[in-house]
C-alpha cells in the first residue's frame, strides 16, 4: 500500500485523468517541448506527455514513497527513455530548461515559484490545475467540470512584470486586494 508523506506542504492529491488530458491540450504540446510537472505525485502527467505526445518530461517530487511510485509507473509505461523523476524540494530545482510548466500546487507555493517562472524564457507555458497565481492574471482559462485550468504564456518583459505584480497588494489567499 502506498503511504505517502502528510507533512508535505501540498498533500497529494492524483489528478483526474480527464483534466490530466485537459492541461496537455491546454499546453499545445510539440515533440521539441521540455516539460516539467512541479510536485508531480505518481508521474501520472509526465508519463502521459511521453505517451500521447512524445514529449521530453521531467517530474519533480518531494515525497520519496511517490517519487519511487512515480519511477516504477515510468518504467511500467516503457517511457524511461522520455521521462526522468526527480526526487527533491521544487522550490530549489532548476527548472529553466522547461519549455512547459505543470502543476497542481496550492496558490501559496505558486506564488512562491512565480519569480522562478517569470525568470523563463518567453513563450514558456506555465498550466496549472486548479490554483491561480495571485494578482497574476492568466492568459486563458477554462473549466472542466467544476475544475478550473489556467495557462500563462512568458511575456518578453517577465522581470519587469513580476515587479509590477509585487508592487501590487494582495490578500492573505493570494488573491489581487484594492488599496485603500
Amino acid at each position: 500500500m502506498l503511504q505517502v508523506n502528510n507533512h508535505l506542504d501540498v498533500p497529494f492529491v492524483p489528478t483526474p485523468f480527464p483534466v490530466v488530458r485537459a492541461m496537455l491540450n491546454v499546453a499545445e504540446l510539440k515533440a521539441s517541448d521540455q516539460l516539467w510537472d512541479i510536485g508531480c505525485g505518481d508521474g501520472r502527467l509526465v508519463i502521459a506527455a511521453a505517451l500521447e505526445h512524445g514529449v521530453h518530461g521531467v517530474g519533480v517530487e518531494l515525497d520519496p514513497t511517490l517519487a519511487q511510485q512515480a519511477r516504477n509507473e515510468v518504467e511500467w509505461a516503457g517511457v524511461g527513455h522520455l521521462v526522468k523523476i526527480i526526487e527533491d524540494d521544487l522550490l530549489n530545482v532548476d527548472f529553466s530548461e522547461a519549455t512547459v510548466v505543470m502543476l497542481f500546487l496550492l496558490t501559496a507555493i505558486n506564488l512562491k515559484l512565480r519569480p522562478k517562472l517569470l525568470m523563463m524564457p518567453p513563450g514558456t507555458r506555465v498550466i496549472s490545475h486548479r490554483f491561480a497565481m495571485g494578482n497574476w492574471i492568466p492568459d486563458a482559462a477554462w473549466t472542466l467540470g467544476t475544475t478550473p485550468i489556467y495557462r500563462w504564456v512568458i511575456p518578453h518583459n517577465g522581470p519587469e512584470l513580476l515587479r509590477q505584480l509585487e508592487q501590487e497588494p494582495t490578500a492573505p489567499n493570494g488573491n489581487p486586494t484594492t488599496p485603500p
